[in-house]
């Protein structure tokens, strides 16, 4: 099983490498176009890096268990903006990725694990919410299986807004 483990904002060159992966493998997955992704420069891809790391952000990222070894799936969970005073605090989950040789493995079980106490604990979530493409049956399966209930809203795709987002949730204990 590879090492799960968070990401460090030297890792951009990592994250760079796995995150035009994703795009290329899943691109109905994800808001951004590999196109996009493609253009940025390394002072952007630093920069992303980083932010994915502050105060209001955790990434997660599974590698070979060596330094510099790719990286083979991610997850993120982020502070929900803005937060209603009136409910419990929210996290999204978002960015997640599995390379389809690890797909089928519990290596996304393992890490929304992970996630979902690193939710809890460090950003002080007490619901994690997602989106998720309509047509994206295995994404589907694989968080309702893990206890994420439809909440009935939606929104249009931001890269198709003929096609819907959906959104679902989990209670975090």
């Amino acid at each position: 099983m590879p090492r799960i483990r968070r990401l460090d904002p030297a890792d951009w060159r990592l994250l760079k490498n796995v995150r035009l992966e994703m795009l290329a493998d899943t691109p109905m997955a994800y808001v951004e176009s590999l196109e996009a992704a493609r253009r940025q420069t390394d002072a952007q891809w630093q920069a992303r890096a980083a932010a994915m790391t502050g105060d209001s952000s955790i990434t997660l990222v599974a590698d070979g268990g060596t330094e510099g070894s790719a990286f083979c799936a991610l997850m993120r969970v982020a502070v929900k903006q803005p937060q209603d005073t009136h409910k419990p605090r929210q996290a999204m989950l978002i960015s997640v990725y599995v390379a389809p040789e690890h797909r089928g493995l519990g290596l996304a079980d393992e890490l929304l694990r992970e996630a979902c106490v690193a939710a809890r604990t460090d950003l002080g979530a007490r619901i994690l919410e997602l989106g998720v493409h309509e047509d994206n049956t295995r994404a589907l399966a694989f968080y309702k299986r893990q206890g994420f209930d439809a909440t009935g809203a939606s929104r249009p795709y931001p890269q198709d807004t003929s096609k819907r987002e959906l959104v679902m949730e989990r209670r975090l204990s």
